[in-house]
């Protein structure tokens, strides 16, 4: 992101002398007040990292997700965003929302599980919106080159915050703090500043495997590594065509992402409800009923997906999820109603799903 604070770092020759430890109390009590619930800052060099990505890349686990193989090592290579990258800040805010108890919805097979990070506001622009009002908080009292970022470019996101004592990175391969938990998001401030670095924490996983053994698709392949093929949040996210025929059932009522991985780890257990209004459910989207959702028009899910991080799915794949799972769900007449009334669809994706699920239920009828 450019900013007129970048003209005046490039064009004021050589910058005064800063006091980095007292600038970056500084930034950890203005990220406070921004929101943010701790702020690390931390080197460029994640060059161990990138045997692991390329491994994980060649291995083809990133799935269609193309952008991953084309931006390749630049995702372990800050310096390549922003040339003159110094030092990387990154920052963390919780999303863990006042919601309807996750056990209990994924429980109730007529219900839809919408993951707890989505039931709220896009954090994309929110947590953008903060980090830049860091960033200009830090150029008023020292000028600096610099560019924000919240899940928005090729930079691995968890292995910069672990490495700035933010927390470790879990068998899940997502951030855990012995405080918070893992239901948090991520952000990154890139600066020429020199700043002084933070020390990473140990881990704290030792033998547990609980997120290993509770993925419902078996995503985790090994212990920090993901094949994004089989995982839920990539199947009914990411994934543009059919989700393939024999993970469906497995599923169950997940209609956008995944959190099983998440809500079996005992870090978890410490993690608070989010402070930012922004993060609480809207639409009802917590507890909702499948057959309502679909129900919803195109003019509707527009509606009310306006602002979230649902939207950018579309209404055709979130037709294709919600008939996937009400193929999963039981028999009853308003599954089976929801699912006809969509049999001719306009859409062939949509079709193929809901004869998938009323064959299914049919299926289920049987015996």
């Amino acid at each position: 992101m450019a900013s007129s604070s970048e003209a005046r770092a490039a064009e004021g020759g050589e910058r005064p002398p800063v006091d980095g430890e007292g600038l970056v109390a500084r930034i950890r009590q203005w990220g406070q007040e921004l929101g943010f619930d701790a702020v690390g800052v931390g080197g460029v060099d994640l060059a161990a990292a990138e045997p692991g990505l390329l491994a994980w890349l060649e291995a083809g686990f990133h799935g269609e997700m193309d952008y991953m193989a084309r931006h390749g090592l630049k995702r372990a290579r800050a310096a390549e965003l922003l040339p003159g990258t110094l030092r990387v800040i990154s920052a963390r805010m919780a999303y863990w929302p006042d919601a309807a108890p996750a056990a209990d919805v994924l429980a109730d097979g007529e219900r839809a599980y919408v993951s707890r990070y989505a039931l709220g506001r896009d954090y994309h622009k929110l947590l953008r919106t903060r980090l830049q009002k860091l960033a200009d908080r830090i150029s008023a009292a020292v000028p600096h080159h610099y560019r924000v970022f919240t899940d928005s470019a090729p930079i691995l996101e968890v292995e910069h915050a672990s490495r700035k004592g933010l927390g470790w990175r879990g068998k899940h391969t997502l951030l855990l703090d012995r405080a918070a938990g893992s239901w948090f998001f991520l952000g990154e401030i890139l600066t020429d500043l020199p700043l002084p670095v933070d020390a990473p924490v140990a881990a704290h996983c030792g033998r547990c495997t609980a997120c290993i053994d509770a993925c419902p698709t078996g995503a985790i392949v090994a212990p920090y590594q993901v094949d994004a093929r089989r995982c839920i949040s990539y199947l009914t996210i990411e994934l543009h065509g059919p989700i393939p025929v024999e993970l469906r059932p497995l599923l169950g009522n997940r209609i956008y992402g995944c959190d099983d991985c998440q809500l079996v780890c005992p870090w978890n257990r410490f993690a608070r409800i989010s402070r930012e209004p922004d993060f609480a459910p809207r639409h009802g989207l917590d507890s909702a009923r499948l057959a309502e959702l679909f129900a919803w028009t195109a003019a509707e899910f527009a509606e009310r997906t306006a602002g979230s991080p649902i939207y950018r799915i579309g209404h055709a794949r979130w037709l294709r999820n919600i008939a996937v799972a009400l193929g999963n769900g039981p028999a009853t007449a308003a599954a089976r109603a929801a699912l006809q009334a969509r049999a001719n669809d306009d859409d062939a994706l949509v079709r193929e799903h809901v004869a998938w699920a009323l064959e299914r239920l049919d299926a289920a009828a049987a015996g």
